[in-house]
């Protein structure tokens, strides 16, 4: 059974992402190591994103990121206490989960 802690980073995940299912569920199993396949896309039709959406015009143009040198780090932060870093040179993101949260601002904790 999922807490909803658990259920609000899949969701926020699934929407931020818009990955399938199978790549969902290979991101989010080192977070929550109990996830299943089936929990997960259960999850996903509960909250109505159980299908991505078409290709054709649903989703806006992209926009390609600015070029940044090796080196460059972007931190963003969320009240759903939950650590997210991305890359933007390499595109390796790291996501974690932090429950109960910290005693003191994340920023200090991984500074």
């Amino acid at each position: 059974m999922l807490s909803v802690e658990e259920e609000a980073v899949i969701v926020a995940f699934r929407r931020y992402t818009l990955l399938p299912l199978d790549d969902c569920l290979y991101a989010l199993q080192p977070t929550i190591p109990h996830l299943t396949r089936s929990s997960l896309h259960r999850c996903l039709q509960r909250h109505g994103i159980g299908r991505l959406p078409d290709v054709d015009g649903d989703r806006p143009a992209k926009k390609k990121f600015k070029s940044y040198p090796i080196g460059y780090f972007h931190i963003d932060i969320a009240e759903l206490h939950m650590l997210v870093a991305i890359d933007r040179t390499s595109k390796f993101a790291f996501v974690e989960l932090r429950w109960p949260p910290p005693p003191s601002r994340a920023s200090s904790s991984y500074a």
